[in-house]
């Protein structure tokens, strides 16, 4: 890309920001144009200095990240923007699509694929760190999701209503029985970007936001 990427930097700890500054500007087409230390002060920045992407973290005192990106995406502002987060659950994964975010990075992310993604974002694409797929995001941001509502009356038991590969419904145990995405990658023997992709799968399929709504539906459906 030859033409400059104007970004603004949102984290609290400004030994962050100036990690990821440093990091950044190795690249001759990105430019840090701003910090701010929460979400408030980051709405106020992008609306001063009109940056083209936000790396935002996800929680932040004053304005967490998520709300913040929330307030931009309803205020129709035209910023891309891309979450920064230690955290992989899904939960936090889809309040993130649910607030209109481009892209959800994990901390962990490395140089190659963090200057990946601010590309494919600052071109227009999504992009959402791990094995989530551009495809899985794409259509579930554009309201294409597959699930097949069915609440009033479950199928006999045990029936897979919701089209669960076996290994989602394995996966499924697992997160019930109380494992971490950590553990569960250990006993199946897969990476733990896998087993998120397979829990993100899971959560989509069922039409569930958290681990409780996802033990309820699956008891009432006898997946468990």
């Amino acid at each position: 890309m030859s033409e400059i990427t104007r970004i603004v930097l949102a984290d609290d700890h400004a030994l962050v920001r100036d990690g990821i500054r440093s990091l950044l500007e190795t690249e001759s087409d990105l430019q840090v144009i701003g910090e701010a230390s929460n979400g408030k002060e980051a709405i106020d920045l992008v609306g001063e200095v009109n940056p083209d992407i936000l790396i935002i973290d996800i929680r932040m005192p004053v304005m967490n990240g998520i709300d913040a990106v929330a307030e931009l995406t309803q205020s129709k502002s035209s910023v891309k923007t891309i979450i920064l987060s230690m955290h992989d659950s899904e939960e936090y994964i889809l309040k993130s699509i649910s607030s209109g975010a481009n892209g959800y990075l994990l901390k962990d992310t490395d140089k190659s694929e963090f200057i990946k993604a601010i590309h494919t974002v600052r071109e227009g694409g999504k992009y959402f760190s791990g094995d989530i797929s551009n495809v899985l995001v794409s259509n579930l941001l554009g309201g294409k999701n597959e699930i097949v509502k069915k609440e009033e009356t479950p199928k006999k038991t045990g029936e897979n209503v919701f089209d669960l590969t076996n290994k989602e419904l394995k996966v499924l145990e697992l997160v019930l029985s109380g494992l971490t995405n950590q553990q569960i990658s250990e006993k199946l023997q897969n990476s733990k970007r896998t087993i998120e992709t397979h829990r993100f799968n899971l959560m989509r399929k069922m039409d569930v936001k958290n681990l409780i709504d996802l033990s309820k539906k699956s008891q009432k459906y006898n997946l468990i």
